[in-house]
């Protein structure tokens, strides 16, 4: 694999600081609209509303964790500290977290929707729960408010192999917990300063908020393994190009081309549509998720890949 250029894929820097600038406002007011609409009509509309433009945000950051938001990279990284607030989470855990994905993605360590031999169907299936009613993003803010309080758990054992292990994410607190300490609490600090602003500034409640990001966390949380789930057992090619309405597709700005994407994990979002390749699959978005409901299903007979020991992932 080659590391793709910024020459041969420039990144959208004024187009994506406007798209910021655009999902950003529009989010707030969609926090404010559920805070202080004067029917739950109002409150779901907004909810509905703010599923979609934090998912624009959600998407920004990503970008940002690949280098690929702004060319300048001190821009870039603030940039994606101030979209992880909005999650909410911690910018330098998300790459972290991130960076461990594409490198054991369908490998053992990584395979949420099937169920090997010396596992639990019902555990399985509990993760797989969690992802589709959107309790797999909420351990994700309460996660990181447990780095702000106590950071040193991440590296303690008993963590790692007790609470990580149960919900699924030991391999992800093992690389967390390998990194400084002090980058990541600021960051966390940041992101719950940012969360307290948002609350005095727009005079939310934690009802409308929870609400709001709960109606995200669905949304967000349905694409997140969709574009995984029954694809090769491959690091790279297992993950789909997913069928998604326009609209979805814009505002997702084409997160759905996933596998395109970990193809080339660097190549900024814009240029991800001429990169899909005539035979691969295009299976939509609902089929995928549909089937998800039924439950993990038995692995695969054959063995699944190793873990990538490197793995491209920022534009050069």
């Amino acid at each position: 694999m080659t590391t793709p250029s910024s020459t041969q894929f420039p990144i959208p820097a004024i187009q994506n600081l406007a798209i910021a600038a655009a999902a950003i406002g529009a989010s707030m007011f969609s926090l404010w609209l559920a805070a202080h609409a004067p029917s739950w009509s109002g409150v779901a509309i907004a909810a509905v509303i703010f599923s979609f433009t934090n998912n624009t945000i959600f998407s920004l950051h990503h970008e940002a964790v690949h280098g690929a938001f702004h060319p300048n990279d001190r821009l870039n990284e603030a940039a994606g500290t101030l979209f992880a607030a909005f999650f909410p989470t911690i910018f330098s855990v998300q790459r972290i977290s991130h960076f461990g994905h594409h490198r054991r993605n369908r490998t053992d360590l990584e395979l949420y929707d099937y169920y090997l031999p010396h596992q639990s169907w019902v555990l399985k299936t509990y993760w797989i729960y969690c992802l589709l009613t959107g309790f797999y993003w909420s351990i994700i803010p309460v996660a990181c408010l447990l780095y702000i309080l106590w950071p040193w758990a991440f590296r303690a054992a008993w963590f790692q192999n007790g609470p990580a292990r149960w919900w699924g994410f030991q391999p992800f607190v093992k690389d967390i917990s390998a990194a400084p300490i002090a980058r990541i609490w600021i960051e966390g600090i940041f992101s719950l300063a940012v969360q307290i602003a948002l609350f005095a500034a727009l005079d939310l409640t934690f009802t409308s908020w929870l609400i709001c990001y709960w109606a995200f966390g669905i949304n967000w949380s349905s694409v997140q393994y969709t574009d995984h789930a029954e694809s090769p057992r491959d690091v790279i090619e297992g993950a789909w190009n997913l069928k998604f309405t326009r609209l979805s597709q814009l505002l997702f700005l084409n997160y759905n081309l996933h596998l395109t994407h970990h193809r080339q994990p660097g190549v900024p979002w814009i240029h991800l549509p001429k990169l899909v390749r005539a035979d691969d699959p295009n299976p939509s978005f609902w089929t995928i998720y549909l089937r998800l409901w039924l439950g993990a299903k038995p692995a695969p007979p054959e063995a699944g890949p190793a873990p990538l020991t490197n793995h491209l992932t920022h534009m050069q």
